[in-house]
């Protein structure tokens, strides 16, 4: 590929510091002698910011369609365009891909720039990678999250549901390839649609530096930690404190997020008023700092609910970083949570924070700080083992050579 690059476009709806698994992914191509364009979508001051840092230094191209205000005419338009639609499918009149994201501008930015391979990513990125497919374009889907499957009941009323599952199973069907994060969703959905069974690429992370040495060891109290773009309900946090203001655990809480609508207040007030001073809150920090920061814990809170079939599914970035920082962790007992425990159980505990026992195994978790260490040792283990970007990119560059008809890269060189 040195003489003559092959171009892979990534299609996404959305920054690179909030998806990292695309930013792994375009620089892997990238550092592996691929020509790699990403276009996404400009809608967030602070993300926006975060991803000029990031693509500094990165071995591809980032084009964005800009949704952010002052952006001049086209950002107008395109704002209004998208909340046209959002209106229109609030009001049941018209469900649309266009209310979920800027579908038709990416489709043509994708139009403009001829790929060797297009790699779609999110909801309006697929249903653009199937327009392309019925262009001739050779197109490859990741299915990170199961889109028409997500999110609550009453987030789901103006979503186009049969769209989305019409789109999921074209790409099964027609992609050069299709790629997922966890068995347990790769197999759910070959056995709805059909087709071809997704590969499975984990969200794994680069092994960072071992964090488990003497100098950085902890002293009690134990410290929980839990992290998201942002602080809200139908996270799981509730059960957690709520099970956590009982266990009269000698430990703390650190939740990371942005607190939109002042929900850490509501928060604060499911746990008695003497565990309030253990219970802390942090604002978001920049990517690169986020590994460092959870290292400093014992404790990770992977808190997905089962009531959904995505979060049930999928394996998420959480509980694979605290892994990688080298923390125990606390999972709820999804299927792609079990999943990735089955392989080292001794890494943490599944719970089920709604029984009545959830307290006292809180309790006896952060007691035993010799065998909380042994659970930290071992979450490592499995980040060492199994559970890193490393091992996944090898599996990426070979799906991609595979799709395009060519000899798998050699990594070695």
């Amino acid at each position: 590929m040195a003489n003559s690059p092959l171009h892979v476009l990534i299609l996404t709806n959305g920054h690179l510091c909030r998806n990292p698994r695309v930013f792994k992914e375009a620089t892997a191509l990238g550092k592996a002698g691929y020509e790699v364009t990403v276009v996404g979508v400009r809608n967030h001051a602070t993300s926006d910011r975060l991803d000029a840092d990031l693509v500094l230094s990165s071995p591809f191209r980032l084009e964005s369609l800009n949704l952010l205000p002052g952006g001049g005419p086209a950002s107008f338009l395109l704002r209004l365009e998208v909340r046209f639609r959002r209106e229109l499918a609030a009001r049941g009149v018209w469900k649309s891909i266009g209310a979920l994201g800027p579908a038709r501008a990416l489709l043509r930015a994708a139009q403009r720039r001829p790929a060797d391979l297009t790699i779609c990513h999110n909801e309006i990125a697929h249903w653009a990678g199937v327009r392309l497919l019925d262009r001739g374009c050779r197109v490859a889907a990741d299915v990170e999250d199961w889109h028409s499957e997500d999110l609550l009941p009453e987030d789901r009323k103006h979503r186009p549901i049969d769209l989305l599952r019409s789109v999921e199973r074209t790409l099964l069907h027609r992609c050069s390839h299709v790629t997922t994060t966890s068995d347990s969703l790769a197999r759910a959905l070959h056995a709805r649609y059909g087709g071809r069974r997704p590969e499975v690429i984990t969200n794994s992370f680069p092994l960072q530096p071992d964090p488990l040495t003497p100098e950085t060891s902890r002293v009690s109290p134990a410290r929980f930690f839990w992290f998201s773009q942002t602080l809200g309900p139908g996270r799981g946090l509730e059960s957690f404190l709520r099970a956590w203001g009982r266990s009269e655990s000698h430990s703390e809480v650190v939740l990371l997020g942005e607190d939109r609508g002042h929900y850490a207040e509501q928060l604060r007030r499911l746990v008695p008023p003497d565990c309030r001073s253990k219970l802390s809150f942090r604002p978001l920090v920049p990517p690169v700092d986020l590994p460092a920061v959870i290292a400093a814990h014992d404790i990770g809170l992977a808190l997905e609910v089962t009531t959904v079939a995505n979060k049930d599914l999928t394996i998420s970035n959480k509980i694979l970083q605290y892994l990688n920082a080298g923390l125990a962790v606390v999972a709820t007992p999804t299927a792609g949570q079990r999943e990735v425990l089955a392989h080292d159980p001794e890494a943490g505990i599944i719970l089920d924070l709604d029984q009545a026992d959830a307290s006292g195994s809180l309790r006896e978790l952060t007691a035993d700080r010799v065998r909380l260490k042994a659970r930290r040792n071992a979450a490592r283990r499995l980040a060492e083992t199994r559970y890193h970007w490393e091992r996944e990119e090898a599996t990426l560059l070979a799906v991609v050579a595979q799709s395009l008809g060519i000899p798998k890269p050699d990594l070695a060189r």
